[in-house]
């Protein structure tokens, strides 16, 4: 009999919990990595994914990012179709390929394209760390190189919002020859007079930060993003000191000069549309 009555209990006491689950769907409360709260991802979406309790910065994927940056309706996106093969042969990497396409609806790590801000024209380049944490193969280099050459054709500024784990190991040798195809190219649209904005997210690392990411005219970040080369452990090892704790971090470079400034997501459109203003002359790029 007693044990009847604590089978039952137990039975009742599962359904408030199995109806919690069913009030709550996935997706509509997010947990802030940074100080643990708890709000409603509606509420963070509006605010720019960005926290409302510590002002932790949430990564964005690259059309969350244009549409909170260029002004609605005026994107142009570029070279949409291209997607990457498999070389190397490396295996099962256009299965995994696949399976990004299919979470994230873009093809591959960047989306590159024209619109405006603020009434100016830009070409832009936005990288998304949901597609293979944004990690630079050769498909990614020439929709960067190839945005940097409209950008030159159109003779607009280039903006880049960086977010990368560095070069695809499974394109090799070939994904790292992108840091010299995109230096390239941004050494050519420097010599032609263009101006040229990085904005480094969290995470820009390995040979993204190597290479386009750290050559600006302004090299800006937001705050506390990773930015850096090799790993943290690495470096410890290699060089047998500690390093300070907010080393990499958007504000410890900035400390050493290796940034112009540590920008909030709220402030980035005006910042980036004022310095494309004053680049302007009679309405025209001062080329």
């Amino acid at each position: 009999m007693l044990k009847d009555f604590f089978v039952k209990k137990k039975k009742y006491a599962s359904i408030p919990s199995e109806q919690a689950n069913q009030d709550v769907p996935h997706g509509i409360m997010s947990k802030c990595p940074n100080c643990k709260k708890i709000m409603y991802t509606k509420e963070l979406n509006k605010n720019d994914k960005v926290c409302m309790n510590c002002d932790y910065h949430y990564s964005m994927t690259g059309y969350e990012r244009i549409e909170s940056l260029l002004d609605e309706g005026t994107f142009f996106e570029y070279d949409k179709e291209m997607v990457s093969e498999n070389p190397l042969q490396f295996p099962d990497y256009l299965e995994k390929l696949e399976k990004d396409k299919k979470k994230t609806g873009i093809n591959e790590a960047v989306v590159t394209g024209e619109g405006k801000l603020k009434d100016k024209q830009v070409v832009v380049a936005i990288m998304d760390a949901s597609f293979r944490m944004g990690s630079m193969g050769t498909v990614v280099g020439e929709k960067i190189t190839r945005a940097i050459e409209r950008a030159m054709e159109l003779r607009v500024p280039f903006l880049i919002f960086t977010a990368s784990g560095g070069a695809r190991m499974q394109e090799g040798v070939l994904s790292l020859m992108q840091m010299a195809k995109t230096s390239t190219a941004l050494k050519v649209f420097s010599d032609q007079g263009g101006l040229f904005i990085s904005v480094m997210t969290h995470p820009t690392t390995g040979g993204v930060s190597a290479s386009f990411a750290s050559l600006g005219d302004y090299n800006f970040a937001e705050p506390g993003a990773l930015i850096g080369f090799a790993g943290r452990r690495i470096i410890e090892q290699t060089i047998r000191e500690e390093l300070p704790e907010d080393f990499q971090t958007a504000e410890f470079l900035l400390k050493h000069g290796q940034l112009d400034a540590v920008i909030h997501r709220h402030e980035i459109r005006d910042t980036l549309a004022n310095i494309v203003d004053i680049h302007h002359v009679g309405g025209d790029m001062n080329w």
